[in-house]
């Protein structure tokens, strides 16, 4: 299957190119951005050495969505969508840390709660939980923002402010943009039978020194989703719950002794089990959007995005 993982452009009046783990990001003049969004794959903030096919496709149209429907919420980067794999819009100078908020002991947060610790980022987390149990109210668990290959480290609010790494002021926006777009993810996911359980938000500040909502959002690179039916069920029973997010990724690669330590060596990837992972993606779009996924044409992938982006910079 073809895909793209790595892109090598040349748009007229570009500036600058930063490779991220999924995305690639071409500055332009006049404070112009241009996200690729590939196929490539990340899990334990490694990059895998095979693409997913339509998988670049499926992040960006979703987050694309997800924009339009908390624009009215906080203002955001993206002004177009110029080719199924391209969002540009405004370039931003970002915060270094995510936003990360969590509905649900899940993931990372579950893991640490297991591992005996109730205080995650300076967040007092009760005692007493099972793992997927819902918070009483969403925490915010920041993280800072790694460069690639290095892993993002959970931060406190008061660490952050102490370093200055966010202004007291800034803090508090993006708190509130936080819970606000977080509330909005959780109705939107739940009229399609979902559970927003946690994601995570990156913001920025554009040339006018406004803080805008950068990067995807609501997708499941950056989320995690549960079905809503039987949700109870299975936790009354200490069953797993039933996921749409990139876990299932995770759970493979721990069932086949790779976390992203030291020392570890990355399983192989056969093409049946990247054909059922781009599957599961297209799945995940459809119960996201309540759209059926159309897949673009991917036999030229490369020249289809370069003509699409040439014809919108006109």
């Amino acid at each position: 299957m073809n895909t793209i993982i790595k892109t090598d452009f040349n748009f007229p009046g570009q500036t600058d190119v930063y490779k991220g783990k999924v995305r690639d990001v071409y500055t332009l003049k006049n404070n112009k951005l241009v996200i690729v969004a590939t196929d490539r794959l990340s899990a334990f903030d490694v990059v895998m050495p095979k693409g997913i096919p339509y998988k670049g496709q499926i992040l960006n149209q979703i987050a694309t969505k997800m924009m339009e429907a908390t624009r009215d919420l906080v203002p955001n980067w993206l002004e177009a969508t110029p080719d199924p794999n391209v969002a540009v819009g405004q370039a931003c100078e970002p915060f270094k840390i995510e936003m990360v908020i969590r509905g649900y002991l899940a993931g990372h947060a579950a893991r640490e709660y297991k591992a005996g610790k109730r205080m995650l980022c300076g967040v007092e987390m009760p005692n007493g939980m099972k793992e997927n149990d819902k918070f009483p109210e969403p925490i915010i668990t920041p993280a800072t923002k790694a460069e690639q290959g290095d892993h993002d480290e959970d931060i406190s609010k008061e660490e952050i402010l102490k370093r200055a790494i966010v202004s007291k002021e800034d803090y508090e926006i993006l708190e509130k943009y936080t819970r606000n777009l977080f509330k909005r993810g959780t109705e939107i996911a739940a009229k399609r039978g979902l559970i927003l359980v946690d994601t995570k938000y990156e913001f920025g500040k554009n040339a006018d020194g406004e803080i805008l909502l950068i990067d995807e959002i609501h997708t499941p690179d950056s989320s995690r989703y549960f079905y809503a039916d039987g949700y109870r069920e299975r936790q009354d029973k200490g069953e797993p719950q039933k996921q749409l997010s990139k876990e299932f990724v995770r759970q493979w690669l721990i069932e086949n002794n790779f976390q992203g330590k030291e020392g570890q060596i990355l399983p192989e990837m056969s093409d049946e089990y990247i054909q059922s992972v781009s599957d599961r993606y297209m799945e995940l779009y459809e119960k996201i959007t309540g759209e059926t996924f159309i897949k673009s044409d991917i036999s030229n992938i490369e020249p289809r995005i370069e003509k699409n982006v040439l014809e919108y910079l006109k």
